[in-house]
């Protein structure tokens, strides 16, 4: 199934007699939450997800910020937001999917087959006529059944090694990679072996992602074609995401995802760190 859907194509959906459930993920690193903005304007049917709590775990700095949560946790807040077994899933935010890119690895992950991200988020949605409505939003519980391992991961071990025969490809702003500057975590740099390869730069002027063609592309110059190992990490697992759904939509086989990524990488000092391009 392609990752995205487009603004037309899921008004229409949400029309039909089977519309699909609508997660809004508005997170911004540094941000408040994102509940409020949620209340003031969301895709009429959408329940709010909060990443922080239902999108990560809680553990030690060298868990990362946003460790995996719990696969229990995880199942229990998607039965709040109200999925059954065999819902479709639609996921957005207001970063062109930067952030709603989390929910869909993560349900991926669990084994939901089909989920999709909003292609241009919130944006796109207005841009196109979209209504959007106010208030909070309870559904009716659901009761879906979740199992972690569907995507491939790698941990910290398998980070540091993997340059050696693969791709490892660091999705953070290039200046947070090269280590001229370091807003969250304790260590400025990128794990030695690494590729700089910013998801935004995934994205058009509007915030919508390339075609497919120019996303290999892309990709093809950092040497993840078909046939390589790949893998992908940044900060804290959030925004990789985004960038398997990138690689996805560019029609290449789905990367390993690092959910550590930096933020727990640079928090256990036996971890070489490499500045520079």
């Amino acid at each position: 199934m392609r990752p995205l859907v487009s603004a037309s194509d899921l008004a229409a959906e949400l029309a039909s007699s089977t519309p699909p459930r609508l997660l809004d993920v508005r997170w911004k690193l540094g941000g408040p939450p994102g509940a409020g903005e949620f209340e003031r304007g969301h895709i009429p049917g959408a329940v709010y997800v909060d990443l922080d709590t239902e999108l990560a775990g809680h553990g030690a700095p060298t868990d990362g910020r946003h460790p995996l949560p719990d696969e229990a946790e995880f199942q229990a807040a998607a039965r709040r937001w109200g999925l059954d077994d065999g819902d479709a899933v639609v996921v957005y935010d207001d970063v062109s999917g930067t952030s709603a890119s989390r929910a869909w690895w993560l349900l991926r992950h669990a084994g939901v087959s089909s989920v999709r991200v909003l292609d241009g988020g919130l944006a796109a949605w207005r841009a196109a006529g979209g209504a959007v409505e106010t208030g909070a939003s309870v559904p009716e519980p659901g009761g879906v059944s979740l199992a972690f391992g569907s995507l491939p991961t790698i941990d910290a071990d398998r980070a540091a090694a993997f340059p050696a025969g693969g791709v490892l490809l660091d999705a953070r702003a290039g200046e947070r990679f090269r280590g001229e500057v370091e807003p969250v975590d304790p260590r400025a740099g990128h794990i030695p072996g690494a590729r700089s390869a910013p998801t935004v730069d995934s994205l058009d002027a509007d915030g919508l992602l390339l075609p497919p063609d120019r996303l290999a592309e892309r990709f093809a110059a950092f040497g993840a074609v078909p046939g390589a190992a790949v893998a992908v990490y940044c900060g804290s697992g959030v925004t990789a995401a985004h960038t398997v759904l990138a690689m996805e939509a560019a029609g290449l086989p789905t990367p390993a995802l690092y959910p550590g990524s930096f933020s727990a990488w640079s928090n256990d000092p036996s971890r070489p760190v490499a500045t520079g391009e």
